[in-house]
C-alpha cells in the first residue's frame, strides 16, 4: 500500500467478501529494491507505517503485516497437509506394494560381490548341462516358470 490508500473495508472483507480474507501488506517498492534495500529492513518499515497510519493503526491486529500474511498462509498449508497426507501416503505405500510384487516377478536378485556372483554363475551352468544331458537321454522336461 502506498501513502493515501484506504483499504480498511476491503482488508476488513466488507466489499468483497472472501471466505479467507484479506491481509494488508507493504510491499517494498521498485526504487527499495533497486537501492538494495532488504526485506528485513522493509519489515520494519511495514510496522512503523501500519503503527503510525491514522487509519490502519485503528485496526485490530490480524489484519495486517506480512507477518500476518505469513502466519495465515502457513496455518493454511499446513491445514492441508493434514487434510491431504493421510491418502499420500497410502497410495505411497500402494505404489510399494506393486514395486514389491513386479521385483518377486523378476526373480531373485543379482549377487553384488563376486563369490556370490561365482555361486550363481556355476549354478547356471549346473542347471544348462543338467538340462542338456536329460535331453540327450530323452528325459527332458521343460522348466516351468510360473
Amino acid at each position: 500500500m502506498d501513502k493515501g490508500t484506504d483499504a480498511k473495508r476491503m482488508i476488513m472483507n466488507k466489499v468483497i467478501p472472501l471466505r479467507l480474507g484479506y491481509v494488508g501488506i507493504k510491499n517494498r517498492s521498485q526504487l527499495d529494491i533497486h537501492d538494495g534495500m532488504g526485506v528485513k529492513r522493509a519489515l520494519e518499515l511495514e510496522r512503523l507505517y501500519f503503527s503510525q497510519h491514522p487509519i490502519y493503526s485503528t485496526m485490530p491486529n490480524g489484519f495486517l503485516g506480512a507477518n500476518v500474511l505469513t502466519k495465515k498462509l502457513s496455518k493454511i498449508l499446513l491445514k492441508h497437509i493434514r487434510l491431504h497426507l493421510p491418502s499420500i501416503i497410502g497410495e505411497i505405500k500402494e505404489k510399494i506394494k506393486e514395486c514389491k510384487t513386479r521385483l518377486q516377478d523378476l526373480g531373485p536378485p543379482l549377487p553384488l560381490d563376486n563369490k556370490g556372483k561365482i555361486h550363481m554363475m556355476w549354478n547356471m551352468i549346473n542347471t544348462y548341462t543338467d538340462t542338456f544331458t536329460k535331453s540327450i537321454k530323452g528325459k527332458y522336461e521343460p522348466r516351468r516358470h510360473l
